[in-house]
């Protein structure tokens, strides 16, 4: 069996994104506007990729679907299982890698992502793995960060201090119409795009800053890179309080982002 040129790079993700789960509450409203726009009914069968907390598959599961998860961090499926027993609903999730799905082909009537799978390294690997494991005529959906927009500027802020491995493009390449219809390619058909805002509390651009640097992964690693550095690290908090307070409005920060959806052929 081949060696995983990006082994290491998992390892990270899996390890800096354990700590995503204070951030469930701000992604449920769009964990159901997800489950809607992919048109999950009673009768499909879903799979959840990257499913962190499980809020897309318990929503998906609590309008009567058939769902499973998946996902990199074993502390986040500890919280899923959790989320989903306190709903009521029978979900199996299970520990894997969006580039080695551990389903059949064709398994699924709907495939959902909600900003998850723009992480893994290789795009082409992904967009195979989630299309070979949806059956045909099924839906694939998925929500991802517009690299123009906060969130997309914010992980362009990091990357200018911490850039990717080499090989490994922009997540938030998948936040871009132009690159998802590439992506897709000639494997789906009838592809919609929608934009949504996210709406995060804060009382401040410390307030928000502070969040990050406790809960979201490139931000988390990108700290402890610089702790003994602390005129790059102030520097860094600095332009990104100054990038925050452009999306900061009413003690809520605006965080677009774009949904698309496509059918299997």
């Amino acid at each position: 069996m081949a060696t995983d040129p990006f082994a290491a790079f998992k390892a990270a993700q899996r390890e800096g994104w354990a700590l995503f789960a204070p951030l469930e509450t701000i992604t449920t409203p769009t964990a159901a506007a997800l489950v809607q726009f992919a048109g999950v009914s009673a009768t499909d069968r879903v799979l959840d990729v990257a499913c962190g907390t499980g809020v897309v598959a318990v929503t998906a599961a609590r309008a009567g679907a058939h769902v499973q998860g998946l996902d990199l961090a074993p502390a986040l499926l500890e919280r899923a299982r959790h989320n989903a027993a306190l709903a009521g609903v029978d979900i199996e999730f299970l520990e894997g890698d969006v580039e080695a799905l551990p389903y059949a082909d064709g398994a699924f009537d709907v495939v959902l992502s909600q900003f998850g799978h723009m992480f893994g390294p290789r795009p082409d690997v992904t967009i195979a793995e989630m299309l070979r494991v949806l059956k045909p005529g099924g839906r694939i959906a998925f929500s991802t960060w517009p690299p123009e927009m906060f969130t997309g500027r914010m992980f362009g802020l990091v990357s200018s201090y911490l850039p990717p491995p080499a090989g490994v493009p922009p997540a938030t390449d998948w936040g871009t119409d132009r690159l998802v219809r590439e992506r897709l390619g000639d494997a789906v058909t009838d592809i919609v795009f929608e934009r949504e805002i996210m709406s995060t509390p804060t009382l401040s651009p410390a307030h928000y800053r502070v969040t990050f640097e406790a809960t979201a992964a490139p931000v988390i690693k990108l700290v402890q890179m610089l702790q003994n550095e602390p005129a790059r690290l102030a520097q860094f908090r600095r332009e990104f309080e100054d990038l925050i307070a452009l999306y900061l409005k009413h003690n809520v920060v605006r965080q677009h982002f774009l949904m698309t959806r496509a059918r299997k052929r």
